[in-house]
């Protein structure tokens, strides 16, 4: 990692914690809305990714097995919630997705550990889902009689840094061994993946500041 790379990833974590705090701001004016479970998602991947960083200078564990098993999975299964139970009104989709997902970890466990071309077959997975949701979010608000007011719709934001961040950054991770054999290519690609996650929590705390949705 370069030093630019490096100021990045710190700002990276500093702008989640910040987007953290805008929106715990905003919790008293949602409390009876589905959002404040937004809410303490945000705080919740804070504390997460603070314990991926620093954690280890307290405690020995496997910051590999922390993310794939805990926090990616903590991310998809709520942004699944999200799209699909709340903003779709789909309980069932939200239940069969989440199963799939959940099922993608024996394929990734017995058939592609160690691939050298998928790095991680049940995140592949699941982006593809998310990626099915994000679409589908984009022609709900497309055709919604609304469309005209999408600066307010405070789904509009998050669809939006999901995009930038889970679904651009997919073939990344996908071909994570191969692009690694290909340094500038890997070193430009990582370069977004810590520039997208800036965005997309920024569009997060946009969400906040300018999103009126009242749902």
């Amino acid at each position: 990692m370069n030093s630019f790379q490096k100021l990045l990833s710190d700002s990276f974590l500093w702008i989640e914690g910040g987007t953290a705090i805008v929106a715990l701001l905003h919790l008293s004016g949602l409390k009876r809305q589905y959002w404040r479970f937004f809410i303490y998602f945000l705080i919740l991947v804070f504390i997460c990714e603070a314990i991926g960083k620093w954690g280890g200078a307290y405690i020995s564990f496997s910051k590999t097995k922390y993310y794939n098993y805990f926090v990616i999975p903590f991310q998809f299964i709520f942004f699944y919630w999200l799209y699909a139970f709340k903003s779709f009104n789909n309980k069932k989709l939200f239940w069969t997705l989440s199963l799939l997902y959940l099922l993608s970890f024996i394929p990734s466990e017995f058939y592609f550990r160690g691939s050298k071309i998928i790095f991680s077959f049940n995140y592949t997975f699941g982006s593809f889902i998310l990626m099915v949701l994000v679409v589908m979010e984009y022609y709900k608000q497309i055709t919604s009689s609304d469309i005209i007011n999408f600066n307010r719709n405070r789904m509009f934001y998050v669809n939006l840094g999901v995009t930038l961040f889970y679904i651009g950054t997919l073939p990344f991770w996908t071909f994570y061994y191969l692009l690694v054999e290909y340094k500038q290519i890997w070193n430009i690609y990582f370069d977004y993946f810590l520039i997208s996650g800036i965005l997309m929590y920024v569009l997060f705390s946009i969400s906040f500041i300018w999103g009126k949705q009242n749902s």
